[in-house]
């Protein structure tokens, strides 16, 4: 049994090739302990680490789990972060949500930030680790919160990062108020849920669907409460499905926000809408 193999197990149950060679690597660095280094060195794998690696491919072949829900852990912007059913896998383009909002804070010294269906915590703790921001995670799911919590924990952000169970705002306290708001809601219609790429299907069903067919109906819940809780001059800012920003800008000048700003991914697609509270 060689690396190709194993890559040949998923590319014949699916997979593109060039993801199934990320994914082998993946699980070759995690369950052999087996990286680039390895391989430049002329290093041999062992004839059993060749067979776990094997085995934890044909179970991703198998059932499509995605490769980071067997690992445990999934990659975001230089850092790794628990990952399990009860949480979103991070993805490339919430970088960019993370990525605006680092820049916005740190541009105009913000302190306070909150995070809105926090999931896994990785919007918050990549916040609070390159900004001096104290930041709140939201999340109606106690699971995902405790994840966000291990994760918070495994980075040192105590204090920094802080997590409440929360439906939108309803535990935010009496007197809270903040510079900034960031959200990768749930903007999928329940009408695609048999569309979407089987992978995807292992994320948390709260965390994808929403019940309108145009999916805004978080988008529409948050911008609409945002004004007793953002600071005058503060930025609210979401990452955004495909086609829904206009949709999500209208919605933002309705409620009060001006020099809104949408930023297309490497795609070209609209992936990200920031907007400033005056």
């Amino acid at each position: 049994m060689s690396i190709q193999e194993i890559v040949k197990i998923l590319t014949d149950s699916g997979i593109e090739k060039n993801e199934a060679n990320v994914e082998v690597k993946m699980l070759l660095e995690h369950f052999a302990n087996y990286g680039v280094k390895d391989i430049i060195a002329g290093n041999r794998l062992t004839a059993d680490k060749l067979v776990k690696v094997r085995e934890k491919a044909e179970l991703r072949a198998k059932t499509r789990q995605p490769v980071q829900h067997i690992i445990g852990f999934a990659d975001f912007m230089g850092e790794k972060f628990i990952v399990n059913p009860s949480v979103l896998i991070p993805r490339d383009e919430t970088e960019i949500l993370v990525r605006k909002a680092i820049d916005v804070i740190n541009q105009n010294n913000f302190k306070m930030a909150l995070d809105v269906g926090t999931g896994s915590g990785c919007i918050a703790c990549m916040i609070a680790k390159y900004t001096d921001c104290q930041i709140i995670g939201l999340d109606i799911s106690s699971d995902a919160l405790n994840t966000a919590l291990d994760n918070a924990s495994r980075l040192n952000l105590f204090n920094k990062a802080i997590f409440r169970k929360s439906d939108i705002f309803s535990n935010v306290k009496p007197g809270e108020t903040f510079d900034i708001i960031v959200s990768n809601p749930p903007y999928i219609p329940l009408s695609e849920k048999e569309n979407i790429q089987i992978e995807v299907k292992f994320d948390p069903e709260e965390a994808l669907f929403t019940k309108d067919e145009k999916g805004l109906e978080f988008y529409e819940k948050i911008t609409r409460e945002t004004s007793a809780i953002l600071n005058k001059g503060g930025y609210l800012m979401f990452e955004l499905g495909i086609g829904q920003s206009a949709d999500v800008k209208s919605l933002m000048e309705q409620n009060g926000f001006k020099d809104i700003e949408i930023i297309k991914d490497l795609a070209g697609i609209d992936r990200v809408i920031s907007g400033k509270y005056l």
